[in-house]
């Protein structure tokens, strides 16, 4: 059986005195969505992911390699956030190319990347315009493009598209899913709506208390909750 692609093992960090634990795996080319109550912790397992903090014990393997002690730029990560995290002053094309040369120095290929991902994303006449020139939706799919020119095993989404209206979320989230089939990129998303599990993950992990209290099926934990608290949080009696 082929390892996993991201394998978290007894990751242990320290959060406003709340000490969390993690253990999760996700298959190559998998996409699983973290859902769970504010605060129980979801954020700051990504963030552990990809090294913006560092836990106190436990390891991250990405692709067999230990990457626990790598600081972030060195992961072969890529995090999406709740914010775009675009440079005003540049172009959607050169926050593009900050993927592959955080000094923009760009090769005629790399230019020709950076077309083809604004292109892929649906935002490839706007390459010359600057953020507040875009709409949200518009520059959410620039840090998108800016992910796929670093071509990295593992995408983590931190709720990049909570702020969108309905219409452009769900397409935002069924972009991501193709190119996660396109690319055989694995994806592990933060979501405080179960509807974006049904939509595009196959598998669910549940946070409570900074602890990963279930995971498997994305209709076996939704439908059927294996705990007391997956219900109460869906909403589901189970009396």
């Amino acid at each position: 059986m082929a390892a996993p692609l991201l394998d978290v093992r007894d990751l242990t960090f320290a959060y406003d005195g709340q000490a969390m634990r993690f253990d999760l795996t996700l298959e190559r080319g998998g996409i699983m969505a973290v859902i769970g109550t504010s605060g129980a912790g979801k954020t700051t397992l990504l963030s552990l992911i990809a090294g913006f903090d560092q836990p106190t014990g436990g390891t991250i393997t990405v692709e067999g390699i230990d990457i626990t002690a790598l600081p972030p730029d060195r992961r072969p990560v890529t995090m999406l956030f709740q914010e775009h995290n675009l440079f005003p002053h540049l172009t959607a094309a050169q926050n593009a190319g900050l993927g592959i040369d955080p000094g923009l120095k760009l090769s005629r290929e790399d230019h020709m990347a950076i077309d083809a991902a604004l292109t892929r994303v649906g935002i490839g006449d706007l390459g010359e315009r600057l953020p507040r020139q875009l709409s949200g939706g518009e520059r959410q799919r620039v840090a998108l493009a800016r992910s796929l020119v670093m071509r990295r095993p593992l995408l983590l989404l931190d709720e990049p598209f909570a702020a969108l209206g309905p219409a452009m979320r769900r397409a935002m989230l069924e972009l991501v899913d193709e190119l996660r089939h396109e690319t055989k990129t694995s994806v592990l998303m933060v979501s405080h709506d179960p509807a974006d599990a049904r939509r595009i993950a196959e598998t669910v992990a549940f946070v409570d208390n900074g602890r990963i209290v279930a995971t498997g099926p994305t209709a076996d934990i939704l439908d059927h909750p294996p705990t007391a608290e997956i219900a109460e949080y869906l909403g589901i009696d189970q009396a």
